[in-house]
Formats: structure tokens, C-alpha cells, sequence
């Protein structure tokens, strides 16, 4: 069993998912899983996925499970009760393999009943991939990989640099990933609280180690939330703007890192105004170039009177170790930094990873969209939506189409 705990998926899930039960509670969803990797099959390993799909929808939340949701400070009581009575139910997926090979997979049902479908899928799939195509894995090679990864964040001056893992989705395994957290952890120390001591180990996404192994859960909003927002709202072009306040009132202040490339950046600055400029503590990166959405988003906070050095970057778009130390290097000193990396954590063995991604495509029947600062990023089933999107929010088109959306 690949999935032995609800709480072993991100932590964003359960925030977004608190959010849409005191807000959403009627929101009906519709997901649509992708592999931007050329040529693999993954239709051959259809009825194994299946059975860890039902195995899946066997668990319930433990009560110590419940417990420890219970004791981070965001997460209400009657969420927590909800939760209590929770179970994944297999009637909302459908997963079909293709006769070329490709694996179709969508999720349709009430989005406070679908959203945690979506980190746990991925990591069934990728698990099922690699153990059947990597049937005596390299763990000792990945080993090496990941010591080179240790020694070059223990630097010389880089003592202030602080990571964390966010590899949940596209891990080799439930057992490598936790393997790589223990020698993280172990290695880097473990920054406890968030922000201070001398660790450059930050934390976990992954709600089921940060439990059991003592770590510090992260995470605040994920794309689907803003996404789910040009259905919800009252208008369109306020879509980003109601997502904002729509979270801000759920949290009162908590959880205050803005996600700024569901519309692109220029379109994000502009709704992020000297309102919400003071109001989270910060951004995240997710494509796009980092150094010049860094160095935007500086700009953007000195343009509205804030001192960035009192708000958070945070990247986490596919970073490797050279290129969140580059990073580090251009920006510390000048705010508050924080790094979230993957698949360059958890599945670095020596084989291609997986490049899968599970989207939501549509919201009360209407399609939903991001239109990413990288265009092969963007995923929609009705182009049509996409560029009355694009004229809506005043995005130019991508100067190649991309049809692999």
C-alpha cells in the first residue's frame, strides 16, 4: 500500500480545504491529470494504479491523526470534526488507459470532497512508474546525489540559508522520501521554530512527516484555490482579488503567502496592491524566470511604501541546489527568503522523473484556467475561455502556441 495515511499530502491541501467548507461548501470541481513526458506509457500499469486508488479510499484520519491537525494554531475545530467523519470516495475518479499509451484520469465531484485526491494520486503514480520500471533502484547512487546536495548548502557563508522539502508529489518513493528528510534533517539540522536557530532544514509540506517525524508543516495556497475564484467570484477580472480577501478572511493575518502566477506577474502586480502589500507577508514564486520576478516583486514592494525586508519570497519552481543558491546570493539581505524543493530532492536517483501534474479544469461547470509565466505550465480544455482570459486580465498570447495543454 502506497498511501498509508490521509495526512501523507501536502499541507496546503487541508488549508484550502478548510477554506472551501466555511466558504465553498457547494463548490463542484472537475481535475484533469497530465504527463508532459514524451513517450512514457503509463496506460500499461492502469489496473495497479486502481487498486492503490481503492486502497486509498479505505483510510479515515486517525485520532492522533486528528489530534496533531488540531494542534497547529490555523486549523479550526469544526474542520477538524469534519474531518473526523472523512473518507476518499473511488465514485469520483476515472482512470483509463489509452491506447497510446497515455493515462487518462479526471476527478469530478464536490470540491470539498475531491481536493485531497490530488498529492496522494501523484505519488501512487509515480511509486507504481518506478517500481516497476526500476526494479533495484540505485538508492546508493541517489545517496551520493544527495550528500553532493548537503555539502554544497553547508558552503561557506551560507549558514542563513534555510530549505524545505515540497517533493511529495513526484517522489521515487514513500520510503526514499523519507529517507532524504531524516538526512536533511540530520545533516542541516532542523530550524525549530520556522525562521530561527542555526538548521538550514526548514521543514516539510508532507503532513505525515512532519508529524511523525517532528518537522515543521508548511504551506498556504495552491493554484486551484485562485482558479476555483474565476467561477466563485462576483466578476472576472476581480477573480484574484476575491481569492486574496476570500483567504484573508478565513486567516485573519495567518498563512499570508500570496501565489503570483495563476494570471502571470504583470497581472498580479497589479491587483497586489498597497493593500494587500501590507497584508501578506509575502509571495511565492512558481514559473517563470526567479531572478526577474525577485527583482519585480522588490520594486513592487518600495513602489508601495513597504520595505521588503520585512516580507517573504518564497521560490519553489523546480529548483536545483546551484540555482537556490544563485538565488540566495542575489537576494539575501534585501528580504526575507524561504526555498521549496521537489523533485530534485525526492527523486533524484539518476532516472528521469515524471513530469505530472493533476489540474482543475473546471468549477461549477465553468472552465478555469492559469495562464503561467511559463506557457507549458498553462492547462485548459476550452481555448476559447483562455483567450477571453487573456483579454480579460489584458495578457498577450504566448508567441508560439502551445498544444500540449
Amino acid at each position: 500500500m502506497i498511501i498509508e495515511s490521509l495526512l501523507d499530502t501536502d499541507l496546503y491541501k487541508f488549508t484550502m480545504m478548510q477554506a472551501v467548507l466555511h466558504q465553498f461548501p457547494g463548490a463542484q470541481v472537475q481535475y484533469r491529470f497530465k504527463c508532459r513526458n514524451p513517450g512514457v506509457n503509463l496506460a500499461q500499469f492502469a489496473d495497479e494504479i486502481q487498486r492503490e486508488i481503492e486502497l486509498l479510499c479505505t483510510l479515515r484520519f486517525t485520532d492522533d491523526e486528528l489530534a496533531y491537525l488540531r494542534s497547529l494554531r490555523f486549523i479550526k475545530s469544526d474542520f477538524v470534526d469534519f474531518l473526523g467523519l472523512f473518507h476518499l470516495n473511488p465514485k469520483y475518479v476515472r482512470l483509463q488507459p489509452m491506447p497510446n499509451g497515455e493515462l487518462s484520469l479526471e476527478i469530478e465531484g464536490p470540491w470539498l470532497h475531491t481536493i485531497l485526491f490530488e498529492i496522494p494520486l501523484l505519488a501512487i503514480i509515480n511509486e507504481v512508474y518506478f517500481r516497476n520500471t526500476q526494479l533495484q533502484p540505485d538508492y546508493a547512487q541517489g545517496r551520493v546525489r544527495l550528500q553532493e546536495k548537503v555539502s554544497q548548502l553547508k558552503g561557506v557563508g551560507l549558514s542563513a540559508l534555510k530549505i524545505a522539502d515540497y517533493g511529495t508529489r513526484r517522489r521515487f518513493s514513500r520510503q526514499w522520501h523519507h529517507e532524504v528528510l531524516q538526512t536533511l534533517a540530520s545533516h542541516l539540522g532542523v530550524v525549530k521554530p520556522v525562521g530561527t536557530g542555526k538548521g538550514q532544514f526548514a521543514g516539510t509540506s508532507n503532513v505525515h512527516f512532519a508529524r511523525t517525524l517532528g518537522y515543521t508543516p508548511l504551506g498556504t495556497m495552491a493554484h486551484e484555490y485562485l482558479q476555483a475564484a474565476q467561477a466563485l467570484g462576483p466578476r472576472l477580472r476581480d477573480s484574484q482579488t476575491f481569492a486574496f480577501e476570500s483567504w484573508a478572511r478565513e486567516y485573519r493575518g495567518d498563512l499570508g503567502i500570496a501565489l503570483s502566477d495563476v494570471y502571470g506577474m504583470s497581472a498580479f502586480l497589479r491587483d497586489f496592491d498597497m493593500y494587500f502589500c501590507k497584508l501578506f507577508d509575502g509571495a511565492r514564486h512558481d514559473s517563470g524566470d526567479p531572478f526577474q520576478w525577485g527583482e519585480r516583486m522588490l520594486e513592487h514592494y518600495q513602489r508601495n511604501r513597504v520595505d521588503p525586508r520585512t516580507k517573504v519570497l518564497i521560490f519553489s519552481d523546480g529548483l536545483t541546489i546551484p540555482r537556490t543558491i544563485a538565488l540566495y546570493e542575489q537576494f539575501h539581505g534585501r528580504c526575507q527568503l524561504a526555498f521549496g524543493i521537489g523533485t530534485n530532492l525526492t527523486n533524484d536517483l539518476g532516472y528521469e522523473p515524471l513530469q505530472i501534474v493533476i489540474k482543475m479544469t473546471r468549477c461549477n461547470g465553468q472552465p478555469v484556467a492559469k495562464l503561467s509565466d511559463t506557457p507549458s505550465k498553462s492547462m485548459c480544455d476550452d481555448e476559447n475561455y483562455l483567450a477571453y482570459l487573456r483579454q480579460v486580465f489584458d495578457i498577450a498570447p504566448p508567441a508560439v502556441t502551445d498544444t500540449s495543454a
